[in-house]
């Protein structure tokens, strides 16, 4: 795909969102069921991932660990909008990697201390790229990845999320 074929792709698109704002507010959705033991099954559009516990909070290390996907998340949506963003400023990516770490601080997660915090402490993203664009466009190219990363737009500025237990 060249960036004619990324504009052509997305203009109508574009065009709609502004002429019926409220076409443009879509609802993602996903949906999991308890499992056996301590167990969720997750439906991914393209298959079925069962997650359990870490091996640090007492699982077995077979299922998946959702801050694995996490990671995952935030590598796939990276990965999928610098490939976008490099055909829309016309830079070529000959080849690329993304790599995700996060760290965490079980004493939280299992209430061993209410001093430390759930959750990632600290995630790093890094991005290997090999390609002919300059420092400048490469600059650039960080810059609006960063900008039009929906999971990372999330994660570093937070969202609203409504609970509710029927």
């Amino acid at each position: 795909m060249n960036s004619s074929d990324l504009k052509k792709l997305q203009a109508p698109l574009k065009e709609q969102y502004q002429t019926d704002p409220d076409s443009a507010i879509i609802t993602l959705k996903a949906q999991g069921n308890i499992g056996e033991g301590i167990s969720c099954k997750v439906e991914t559009g393209r298959a079925l991932v069962e997650a359990g516990l870490h091996p640090a909070t007492g699982g077995n290390g077979i299922l998946a660990c959702s801050g694995d996907m996490l990671l995952e998340a935030l590598v796939a949506c990276a990965g999928v909008t610098i490939s976008a963003v490099a055909i829309a400023i016309g830079i070529e990516i000959k080849s690329g990697s993304i790599h995700a770490e996060g760290d965490l601080d079980f004493k939280g997660t299992l209430g061993v201390s209410k001093d430390v915090p759930v959750g990632f402490k600290t995630i790093r993203l890094n991005f290997k790229i090999d390609s002919n664009a300059t420092p400048e466009q490469m600059e650039s190219l960080k810059k609006l990845t960063e900008r039009y990363c929906v999971v990372y737009q999330t994660i570093t500025n937070g969202t609203n999320i409504q609970t509710n237990y029927n």
